[in-house]
């Protein structure tokens, strides 16, 4: 059984602290909760939508920089709604999957996208090496960097094995595909514990369409998980919520009760 027993941490010198790029640029990191359990961690890899000065818009407008080709709808309010509902640490990206996105290794041609969607990002287009290396230096890295010390920290107290839940939403409809499940379990390799212990919750509930690998199945193509669960053995879970429940506090807060209720239940069997 994983342990629940809280301990303060210092955080990492120098990460909440580096500006992305300019000084009234947030952090690209934000850890809600420091110190929380440490048989628990939330991430947001897709939390943000905020964009570098010294980027502007990207070539998008106002509306653009709000759908979900530049964030996750409604996952920063989640994930810091259950980080203070299981006393839990939610570590967050500031900065939109459009700047660079955090789940995808930032090697890869995904990393950056010229294209979103059918929506052209102009700030994309063209971009060379060294704006690329840039944005991984400055965004990407600290983000994955505050992750890893969270884990070794985790690790070191009471010797505990830290469950990762990565959470994420996706949109009702893309393109021409409708998409009914409510919430979907993605999973692939590594410890599946609390992937098929939470999948069997959810389908215990009776008013949900649940998604196993749905709309998207786990591939080679994710980072976070592969990167920071799979890669060190830890049990992990990723959630992806329908972008349409998260509107509105009150929404959101039933989310939050339901789903931390799911994983109270889970961290228990580990």
């Amino acid at each position: 059984m994983l342990s629940s027993d809280p301990r303060n941490h210092e955080p990492p010198p120098g990460l909440l602290g580096m500006a992305a790029t300019g000084e009234d640029d947030p952090a690209p990191v934000s850890v809600v909760g420091a110190g929380g359990r440490v048989d628990l961690l939330l991430l947001g890899d897709h939390a943000g939508n905020a964009i570098p000065s010294r980027l502007g818009d990207l070539g998008l407008g106002a509306a653009d920089r709000r759908r979900h080709i530049a964030c996750d709808i409604g996952v920063r309010d989640l994930g810091e709604r259950m980080a203070a509902l299981l006393g839990a640490t939610f570590v967050h990206q500031h900065f939109s999957r459009l700047v660079i996105d955090c789940n995808r290794d930032p090697q890869s041609a995904q990393a950056i996208l010229p294209l979103s969607d059918a929506t052209p990002v102009p700030g994309n287009m063209g971009i060379g090496d060294e704006e690329r290396e840039h944005r991984r230096r400055t965004i990407h890295a600290p983000y994955h960097e505050r992750i890893a010390a969270e884990i070794v920290l985790r690790q070191r107290a009471a010797r505990a094995t830290p469950l990762i839940v990565s959470l994420h939403s996706f949109a009702p409809v893309l393109g021409a595909e409708r998409r009914p499940w409510h919430v979907g379990v993605l999973h692939a390799d590594g410890d599946t514990r609390a992937s098929r212990a939470v999948l069997s919750c959810l389908r215990r509930e009776g008013d949900l369409t649940v998604g196993d690998n749905q709309p998207y199945r786990m591939d080679d193509t994710d980072y976070t998980v592969l990167r920071h669960a799979c890669a060190n053995a830890l049990p992990y879970l990723e959630l992806e919520f329908r972008q349409d429940l998260l509107v509105g506090a009150e929404h959101v807060q039933t989310w939050a009760i339901r789903c931390a209720g799911w994983l109270a239940e889970v961290i228990g069997q580990l």
